[in-house]
């Protein structure tokens, strides 16, 4: 068995953020906003095709930290904004990339209190216990040891979104099996093999 007791009210957030800001910005004209994300597109569409490849993107991330954008996040973003699966953001994708980017960072940097440009355990678990899940320390612990790029005991903003989307990936998988919602489920080893195989933060 495997016990989690999540409350899940976070628990569709990457998911239902990323549509809205999608959506939304189909919906809206035109404006001075439009613009300013026009300029910066041009800017990071180096080779000037028109749209934004996956390197393109990392290079114009910035993580605070002097190091490359995490690739693995970059790849999530990019699933998740690259609607028409060209393997490219076009124009329309990338704004509304960068209001889920933007709004990610704002989350950031309320919960890391002393401004230090990363999140300890302690900052990471307070964002995570208001996001709604219910964790223990050691896992906590594990959580910033597996998204810890920089071996500091801390995480960084780029790192910070992994973690929340794998999180949240993780537990809407577990939610499938908990269909009582009592925070435990039990697997058969097939089971468990598709549940890690079908994984796709």
């Amino acid at each position: 068995k495997i016990d989690f007791v999540i409350i899940t009210s976070f628990a569709c957030i990457t998911a239902s953020f990323a549509m809205a800001y999608y959506y939304g910005q189909q919906q809206q004209q035109p404006d001075p906003q439009q613009q300013y994300l026009w300029a910066i597109f041009q800017k990071v569409d180096k080779d000037r095709s028109g749209s934004i490849s996956s390197v393109e993107l990392q290079q114009a991330l910035s993580n605070g930290t002097w190091t490359p954008f995490n690739p693995e996040t970059v790849r999530v973003m990019m699933s998740i904004f690259d609607r028409d699966r060209s393997g490219a953001i076009n124009f329309q994708e990338f704004g509304a990339l960068w209001k889920y980017v933007t709004d990610w960072q704002t989350t950031f940097k309320s919960y890391d209190r002393d401004n230090s440009g990363s999140i300890d355990r302690n900052e990471l678990k307070t964002a995570l216990t208001n996001f709604g899940y219910r964790l223990s320390d050691q896992l906590y612990g594990l959580l910033v040891a597996k998204f810890d790029r920089s071996g500091r005991g801390c995480v960084s903003f780029d790192d910070f979104i992994q973690c929340c989307v794998v999180l949240q990936t993780m537990t809407s998988t577990f939610q499938q099996y908990d269909v009582n919602r009592s925070g435990w489920i039990q697997l058969s080893y097939e089971q468990f093999l598709t549940l890690v195989f079908n994984l796709k933060p």
